[in-house]
């Protein structure tokens, strides 16, 4: 995901930390057994980024320090209320008490009982455990957000400086989450990325509808789908600059945009691309971070009612900060 931990941080992660600085919010970590989230606990807390609270025995105090709160699932004072609202949730799912109260002592879980019984404001995990898990835990706890019809995730993707694109960060979406999604799916998920490319990087999010396919050039179902979700976010949001379909090249470059997409609103300026499915999106991050330089942070959930993020089982402590940082100010967007 990013960069060595030693790396200073630059444009929009700046921007993204001092926002989160700005208006402290309380974040849990549900890995604190690992020693990457200790570090990144640490290092959050030490920045100011958030108030940070780890789950694990409380001896990890020797190695998280004073500025790190420790909540211990198995020992917790709020482990019996936890466990009865957790069965109470679960309960039309077949869900016992016994097994309600064996639930809530896992991590991920835990974590996110505290996120919605009010006690933080958001957590963060998926250092140890799959993506499967981590999103399981949010959907079953937190849940979607009031009117969203799913969640999705997105990577945020922050060129290198002095990159010659000229944008600082891009959102790329659905590259985590969402495998194949139908044409409404496809329109709600740019939606949902360009409220999160507005809330992260602070700009006017212009939306591009990526195919291999620009305007009519290429002719195929899977070109009238993404054109097909791009006429339903455009009606659903009317005042949100999308456009499509497009291919990348006409998204990212003026020149090629003025040749294969001449008078669309966003080819050549877009900050955030939609791709048409999970294979497109995983295979194009991936391209974007380990060929092109870029950092990606993510997967990003969104469509919850409250921020819960994933994380790479291979990530750095330095990934773990910039995810709290993320958090922290998707938190305060939802406040």
């Amino acid at each position: 995901m990013a960069a060595a931990a030693s790396a200073p941080d630059t444009g929009p992660l700046a921007a993204i930390a001092a926002r989160a600085a700005a208006d402290i919010k309380h974040i849990v970590l549900s890995e604190g057994i690992d020693p990457r989230v200790q570090q990144a606990a640490r290092a959050a807390a030490d920045q100011g980024l958030a108030r940070i609270t780890i789950l694990g025995p409380a001896t990890l105090a020797d190695q998280v320090g004073d500025s790190v709160a420790i909540e211990d699932p198995d020992t917790s004072d709020h482990h019996p209320d936890f466990a009865a609202a957790f069965h109470e949730l679960r309960a039309h799912k077949g869900m016992t008490a016994e097994r309600a109260a064996e639930t809530v002592r896992q991590p991920l879980v835990f974590a996110a009982m505290m996120v919605r019984q009010g006690l933080a404001d958001g957590t963060v995990g998926g250092a140890i455990h799959t993506t499967s898990d981590t999103v399981r835990a949010a959907l079953q706890v937190i849940g979607k957000r009031n009117g969203a019809p799913l969640v999705s995730s997105f990577f945020l993707m922050v060129l290198p400086d002095g990159h010659p694109m000229g944008r600082g960060g891009m959102i790329f979406s659905d590259c985590g989450l969402v495998i194949e999604p139908t044409a409404e799916e496809l329109a709600t998920i740019a939606q949902q990325a360009a409220a999160s490319g507005r809330a992260l990087l602070d700009t006017v999010p212009k939306v591009a509808m990526l195919s291999f396919s620009s305007k009519g050039s290429a002719r195929h179902p899977a070109v009238d789908k993404v054109a097909q979700a791009t006429r339903i976010a455009q009606a659903a949001a009317p005042d949100l600059a999308i456009d499509g379909e497009l291919q990348f090249d006409a998204a990212l470059i003026p020149s090629v945009a003025s040749s294969k997409a001449k008078g669309s609103p966003v080819a050549g300026q877009a900050n955030v691309m939609v791709f048409p499915n999970l294979d497109a999106g995983n295979i194009g991050y991936k391209i974007a971070q380990r060929i092109g330089g870029a950092t990606a942070i993510g997967p990003v959930l969104q469509g919850l009612a409250q921020p819960a993020n994933d994380l790479s089982r291979g990530c750095s402590a330095n990934d773990i900060v910039q995810m709290v940082a993320v958090t922290a100010v998707q938190a305060q967007n939802n406040a």
